[in-house]
């Protein structure tokens, strides 16, 4: 499992940089259109039903997946006031080197 605040500060940097998809719905689209480098979910999502697909749409698409433990931090890394279930990195930006580092 990654660390914690790598993901998040990976979320950071790409959404400054580069480009980011906030929300279960917006992360499924872009793992389906092929888009998302990395996916991240947060595992106190209630209903789980929600994020439950993400990592196997993600295994299916070879896309890296990582499930972090609060919505809240998610959000805030997301630059959102409140938390979300899930984020997609669609153009990596600055992050780029960081998300490659993550997946060895």
């Amino acid at each position: 499992m990654a660390d914690e605040a790598k993901v998040l500060e990976i979320i950071e940097i790409a959404r400054t940089s580069g480009k980011i998809r906030k929300g279960a719905n917006e992360a499924t689209k872009a793992i389906e259109k092929g888009e998302a480098k990395l996916v991240v979910f947060a595992a106190d999502v209630n209903p789980k039903e929600i994020v439950m697909h993400l990592p196997l749409l993600c295994k299916e698409k070879n896309i890296l997946c990582v499930q972090i433990t609060k919505k809240d931090d998610l959000g805030a890394a997301a630059g959102l006031a409140v938390g979300t279930a899930a984020v997609a990195v669609v153009k990596e930006g600055e992050a780029k080197q960081a998300i490659e580092a993550l997946k060895r």
